[in-house]
């Protein structure tokens, strides 16, 4: 069966045993991926995990090493360029050009496909307009914070009127109110029917723009499906988080775990606290009391798709 076969006319993205390689060190393993039209798409993992390498070539822009891979239905090995013209790609790091003003980084990039410039012009305000910049339109890129950079970012990668929005972490590096603001914006493209895959080491971000994500490790995906389905199958409902003082306890939380092992669906011990899974957080606190045991401090707190990773491969999202 052929990937043209194996999917519907709305899948947007089809990988099947997709592999990428770079001399003898294997970055992606043999993944498979499909991603519908409208939908947000995560790739949830650590850095390392394989999502960018990934990501560039469902970009059109590095080569599968093995496997196969469709993009809007395309083959990128012999149809690069009539992809990349339908794609829209928010890199990690901002590519703006300092030279130029905010506005005109728009409209020279518009112009890069074919663009008149009068059309260019009304695009870049449009999308200055959506990316709440328009008050920035003059203003060197140099001046901009770190939010707006990325806001521009996103902008630049919409002059296209992209069927697909490729958007590598997106919101690395910036305040959680910056985050929050560029959030809304991604939401609102998700509204309009944009396609957005994106990468993400943030399980808050992932959580709260996908509608399905695979979380990737060491090359593999190790789960996939909706972000409230993943915690429902991997996680318990709560997690109570003890820290304690560890010099006064003699120990370390790791031997504090086997005394409050039974207290829980499952216990994990960090360097600088213990995780007690179960339904409820805080008897779980009260019985660790009565056992005569005092930690420092304590947090009950629902389950996180970090939990989930947690789960699957045994360290934390920013190992």
């Amino acid at each position: 069966m052929t990937p043209e076969t194996a999917t519907s006319a709305e899948s947007m993205i089809l990988a099947r045993g997709l592999r990428k390689s770079f001399g003898p060190f294997e970055a992606v393993k043999g993944i498979d991926v499909e991603v519908r039209r409208g939908e947000a798409f995560g790739f949830l993992g650590p850095n390392g995990a394989g999502k960018s390498s990934t990501m560039r070539m469902v970009a059109a822009v590095s080569p599968v090493t093995g496997g196969t891979l469709r993009i809007l239905g395309r083959d990128p090995a012999t149809e690069g360029p009539a992809i990349r013209a339908r794609l829209g790609v928010c890199p990690q790091e901002d590519t703006l050009d300092s030279e130029l003003n905010v506005r005109d980084n728009l409209v020279i990039y518009g112009r890069y496909f074919g663009t008149a410039r009068r059309e260019a012009e009304q695009r870049a305000d449009e999308l200055l307009d959506f990316v709440q910049l328009t008050d920035k339109a003059g203003a060197r890129v140099e001046n901009l914070s770190g939010g707006m950079k990325r806001r521009l970012t996103i902008a630049r990668s919409l002059v296209n009127r992209p069927d697909l929005l490729l958007l590598d972490e997106p919101t690395t590096g910036l305040d959680p109110q910056a985050r929050h603001v560029l959030w809304d914006r991604l939401f609102r493209l998700k509204q309009a029917g944009v396609t957005l895959v994106l990468t993400t080491h943030y399980m808050d971000e992932a959580e709260q723009l996908c509608d399905r994500l695979v979380v990737m490790d060491k090359g593999l995906i190790v789960a996939e499906g909706s972000p409230l389905d993943l915690i429902r199958r991997h996680s318990t409902r709560e997690v109570a988080e003890l820290r304690f003082g560890l010099a006064e306890e003699g120990t370390g939380h790791d031997v504090l775990a086997e005394k409050v092992a039974d207290l829980g669906d499952r216990v994990e011990a960090l360097p600088d606290r213990l995780l007690v899974y179960s339904a409820d957080g805080e008897e779980v606190v009260a019985k660790v009391h009565e056992r005569g045991l005092r930690p420092v401090a304590t947090l009950v707190r629902r389950s996180t798709l970090e939990d989930v990773f947690l789960r699957l491969t045994g360290r934390t999202l920013v190992d």
